[in-house]
């Protein structure tokens, strides 16, 4: 799925820098749009069209409070986005594991053959 041309998938959306540095500022706490974008160099509006992303993405859940809008990470995403990097590393690990197992037992046999 997209949004405004952009993989609504959790990779995708913070291969973008500023959809980064918004998720960061959310790992510290929950927070309304006004708030984000004092810390951040991008307009206000670019930070409500950056959290929609996320939000379809389903990295950012908000709720209403009073008159603001409150966005805060969503916990369970970051998780299955920590456990796809965390089999990515196991597999690619493993593999490098493998590799250099067969290079060294490669190596001892073509010393044992005379």
């Amino acid at each position: 799925m997209t949004v405004d041309g952009v993989n609504s998938d959790g990779w995708g959306v913070l291969a973008e820098p500023s959809r980064r540095s918004i998720c960061m500022h959310l790992a510290e706490g929950p927070r309304a749009v006004g708030e984000l974008a004092k810390d951040l160099p991008i307009s206000r509006p670019a930070v409500s069209q950056h959290l929609r992303v996320l939000k379809t993405a389903g990295l950012v859940t908000d709720e209403v409070v009073g008159t603001r809008r409150v966005y805060h990470l969503d916990h369970l995403a970051v998780a299955a986005l920590r456990d796809q990097l965390d089999t990515f590393w196991s597999r690619a690990l493993s593999g490098y594991q493998d590799a250099v197992t067969t290079q060294s037992a490669s190596r001892a046999t073509t010393k044992e053959d005379p």
